[in-house]
């Protein structure tokens, strides 16, 4: 991968004569993804199991100013990036043998950034810029990890991608468009970085995929070298105090200085030149002339506009906190009823009473209709409605020894199915009971699949499952003593229990 280097050292050199030069080393990490679109069925869904991998990127960055002290400067670069993608599902073990796949793409590129980099400000420089970026292919591998439901696993890896332009390849070369903003100050440069590929840099060879682009986003940090290197054929600046500002924009031409301070000295580095700070051994402010302001709770607010001067606020209530009328916690800019006692979790509202009957939603098991205190805000069932269940309960009889209903307890079964669906906010429980005849075990599986075969038959004729709920007891909730043939069969039975 020498191309690279060659035509980057090219394009540095070339760019000697613009003007001042600085070279930075620089770094940082950053979040890559893929975008990609295709044709694969259910891929709407399926791109989502796809995460950004954290890499890392270093390199080289030069500055050159466009004109000597222009704040418009063109700043080309060259760095090693990790770019890709990663993939972690898992997999219903009852419909599949794959319990979890995790599927990583190491992709590793050298990126030559050409950006227009604009500065404002003095000491601290606001600075943003943009351009298009050069990409080259530099290494790859891809890693494929499989494990299965019974505990097994294989790992597949690939560090030797393929090259080149036919489907299955990855491009050697790829151009996008970047951007940057951040801080200067000094050496020290901070930015936040994003960048996008703008040709698809590979073509799956199975199936179509109209996007198949990089894109990053990051964190720079970087540290300009030595002082500026000046160009050969620019015109020689005078300085004779040798503090980096020319004598001609230089308030103290022979004292070094601060450009912050227009070349003069600034013992405390406030920016306000000695000669002009009546602290200069302290750091202030300009307001003051250079002496710094009295802030006893530190809130940053000085305690001559400070209305709370020994209480930590904001400056937006000039010095005092956030306030909170109705005490409850919530200050009022978070709270939706600053004037009434509420909870953080309803922004600092009172708890709601959705349907007014009294009983708030958090204790209100039927919170959107009318009911009783004691019933925990549910209305109260009608004793008519609990007496046709219960004698529709007598009527369910099964196959002898086994959970099918005889065909005269499907019609008493679709009987309660009416009454749910006239009531419903009536929940049904279905209880399964048997006599003491037989094996314990198999009269506790008899009795669940007894209640559960009424819940299935309830759900096909249109209840909800979530308001059927089925439990078999076996023999263990007698209603008698079972010694007589009458009294086990009075204890073959099914119970129905309403509630709300």
């Amino acid at each position: 991968m020498k191309k690279p280097f060659i035509l980057f050292s090219g394009l540095f050199l070339s760019c000697y004569s613009f003007a001042q030069i600085r070279v930075a080393i620089s770094g940082g990490a950053h979040l890559s993804e893929i975008i990609e679109n295709n044709n694969l069925p259910g891929w709407d869904s399926a791109k989502n199991e796809f995460k950004p991998r954290t890499g890392a990127h270093f390199g080289f960055i030069a500055n050159m100013p466009l004109k000597p002290g222009g704040k418009l400067s063109f700043q080309p670069g060259i760095l090693y990036y990790n770019k890709g993608r990663k993939l972690d599902a898992a997999f219903d073990t009852s419909t599949s043998a794959l319990a979890r796949t995790t599927f990583t793409q190491y992709i590793n590129y050298i990126d030559a950034p050409l950006n227009l980099v604009f500065r404002a400000g003095k000491k601290i420089k606001f600075l943003v810029g943009a351009g298009p970026y050069l990409s080259f292919f530099f290494s790859g591998k891809v890693n494929v990890q499989n494990f299965y439901s019974d505990g097994t696993g294989e790992t597949f890896e690939n560090d030797d991608l393929p090259v080149g332009k036919k489907p299955g390849q990855y491009k050697i070369f790829n151009l996008g468009g970047n951007a940057l903003a951040g801080f200067e100050s000094g050496r020290l440069f901070l930015t936040a970085n994003y960048s996008r590929g703008l040709y698809d840099f590979f073509t799956p060879p199975n199936y179509i995929a109209t996007d198949y682009k990089h894109q990053v986003y990051g964190v720079t940090l970087g540290i300009f070298l030595g002082k500026p290197v000046i160009a050969e054929n620019q015109p020689v600046i005078r300085d004779r105090d040798k503090d980096g500002i020319a004598d001609d924009k230089d308030s103290c031409p022979n004292e070094p200085g601060t450009s912050a301070s227009n070349g003069c000295p600034d013992q405390d580095a406030d920016g306000i030149a000695d000669k002009d700070d009546k602290c200069p051994d302290v750091t202030g402010s300009a307001v003051l002339k250079g002496c710094p302001f009295v802030d006893n709770d530190g809130d940053g607010v000085s305690d001559s506009e400070d209305n709370c001067p020994s209480v930590v606020g904001t400056r937006k209530y000039n010095g005092c906190p956030v306030p909170d009328t109705d005490k409850d916690g919530v200050n009022d800019e978070d709270d939706v009823c600053p004037t009434v006692p509420g909870y953080g979790r309803y922004a600092g509202c009172p708890i709601p009473d959705t349907d007014g009957d009294g009983v708030d939603d958090e204790k209100d098991h039927c919170p959107n209709v009318k009911g009783l205190n004691e019933k925990n805000g549910c209305p109260k069932i009608e004793q008519e409605i609990v007496e046709k269940v219960n004698l529709a309960a007598r009527r369910i009889q099964f196959t002898r020894n086994q959970a099918e209903l005889l065909p005269e307890s499907k019609k008493v079964l679709d009987e309660i199915a009416e009454i749910l669906k006239e009531k419903r906010d009536l929940r049904l429980h279905i209880e399964g009971h048997t006599s003491n005849d037989g094996n314990l075990a198999a009269n506790m599986r008899l009795s669940l699949a007894r209640a559960e075969t009424v819940k299935f038959y309830l759900q096909s004729r249109g209840i909800e499952g979530h308001r059927l709920k089925a439990q078999g007891f076996g023999p263990t909730q007698p209603i008698n003593s079972g010694k007589t043939e009458s009294e086990k069969s009075q204890n073959r039975r099914v119970e129905l229990k309403l509630s709300n």
